[in-house]
């Protein structure tokens, strides 16, 4: 049935249902030699379980992922890779006193309309427990876009109208409702456990910034960027809208105000915007700015608080849902957010090399000479840093030459030689060229 895939090049499908034996993910489009373990997998997934604080769902689920194939000895083979977790801590009979009726905010009465039948245990396919297969497949993405320094920060910007204002991304990971700002996440939670207590549910606002995204990822007119990253996180339940840069807020602003001016920086030679009012995208392709995008989460559909609604054969019914359920998504809905996108940037990875394949040889030695000028640039940079360095191990009596640093550099600039694509001999000398330059400029401060 179509509908349960995603991605062009790198393409993933997911399976399961909520209160099925499992769900998982299959990916296709991974090029072979990456290295990746479940270890890596199951990190993102532990952000994403239920069960972690007293902000989000207590089912108990451990998430345990498990690689079926297309991965050897660590590493992936290219062929597709399917991911498995394991349903344990599933209660059907939570469902069985409203197994029919209709519950409001769910999709059991349109996933009827068109099918004919519904899997009622917990939402079924339409569950939240769906996304665990996107998060996985999201790790093995996430691994991807790493080796080329891109990364993805997401998290909670607003919740029931408090909003985080000072944004500090170290203290994402130290809070329960996963804000990115301390004061605004302490009232955040207080809110979250008075409605939990009312029986009731609140939605919020999640945040994602793309960081060293490159120019010219994205496709003209229908396969827009900005479009695809629509689609993807739309595609999330729960997700009700989306904002990219400015977002709505674009709809306020005079022309001269909402464009984003451009300028070349001097220390880098990138050509860069003074504001960044479009998000890190024009006319559907990347500019090389940050990408910033925003998603409206709604409050959970599962409350306690009893409400109407009507049974499969119309007759009026009063419900009241029990079971284990997340008094706010937001929490758990950020690595979601951040694997979608992680999705989207790593299949127009994919699309774009092909593009540059077919580029002429002009084309490329330009790009080759543009490299070579922002290594001059690097190296002038390193040299000023190593004199520096020299002039404070004078100061300090310190020995010029280290040994024992230049082998753990080298150790650990070696160990990304296949992750890379690059030649061992190569890396070890061009490192070694500059240590000794590095003690000749030192000397001479």
């Amino acid at each position: 049935m179509a509908g349960n895939s995603l991605g062009s090049l790198f393409k993933i499908t997911t399976f399961g249902e909520s209160h099925g034996k499992a769900v998982g993910v299959l990916i296709d489009g991974v090029k072979p030699n990456i290295q990746i373990s479940e270890t890596d997998i199951q990190k993102e997934l532990d952000r994403r379980r239920p069960g972690q604080s007293s902000v989000t769902t207590p089912r108990n689920e451990t998430d345990q992922v498990h690689i079926l194939s297309g991965v050897f000895e660590g590493k992936t083979l290219g062929t597709p890779i399917c991911l498995l977790i394991w349903n344990k801590d599933q209660n059907s009979n939570a469902y069985d006193a409203i197994k029919d009726l209709f519950r409001p905010g769910h999709a059991g009465y349109t996933y009827l309309s068109k099918y004919g039948i519904q899997d009622y245990r917990g939402g079924g396919r339409s569950s939240g427990r769906e996304t665990a297969g996107r998060v996985g497949a999201g790790a093995v993405a996430k691994k991807i876009l790493a080796k080329r320094g891109i990364h993805i920060v997401g998290y909670t910007k607003e919740v029931d109208g408090i909003i985080a204002k000072h944004i500090d991304y170290d203290e994402i990971e130290r809070n329960p409702v996963r804000c990115a700002d301390r004061e605004a996440a302490a009232k955040m939670i207080r809110r979250i456990h008075k409605v939990k207590k009312e029986g009731d549910s609140l939605g919020g606002v999640v945040e994602a910034v793309i960081k060293n995204c490159p120019a010219g990822l994205g496709e003209p007119v229908f396969d827009k960027l900005e479009a695809d990253l629509a689609k993807a996180l739309m595609s999330i339940p729960a997700i009700k809208g989306f904002e990219i840069g400015s977002g709505f807020a674009a709809a306020r602003m005079k022309g001269s105000e909402h464009n984003d001016e451009f300028y070349r920086d001097k220390k880098t030679g990138k050509v860069r915007t003074k504001t960044n009012y479009a998000g890190g995208i024009l006319g559907g392709i990347s500019n090389g700015e940050d990408i910033v995008v925003r998603v409206a989460v709604k409050p959970p559909s599962s409350i306690l608080k009893a409400q109407e609604t009507i049974d499969v054969k119309g007759k009026k019914r009063t419900i009241k849902v029990e079971g284990r359920h997340d008094p706010c998504l937001c929490p758990r809905v950020v690595p979601v957010v951040e694997s979608m996108i992680a999705l989207v940037i790593a299949d127009h990875l994919v699309r774009q090399s092909l593009i540059r394949k077919n580029k002429s040889v002009g084309t490329l030695r330009r790009e080759i000479d543009f490299l070579d000028d922002m290594m001059m640039l690097i190296l002038s940079q390193r040299v000023e840093l190593v004199r520096e360095v020299g002039h404070w191990k004078r100061k300090h009596q310190v020995p010029i030459q280290n040994p024992k640093r230049e082998r753990e550099i080298l150790k650990g600039k070696l160990s990304l030689v296949d992750e890379a694509g690059l030649d061992t001999k190569f890396v070890s000398k061009i490192f070694q060229t500059m240590f000794d330059h590095a003690r000749r400029i030192q000397r001479e401060a």
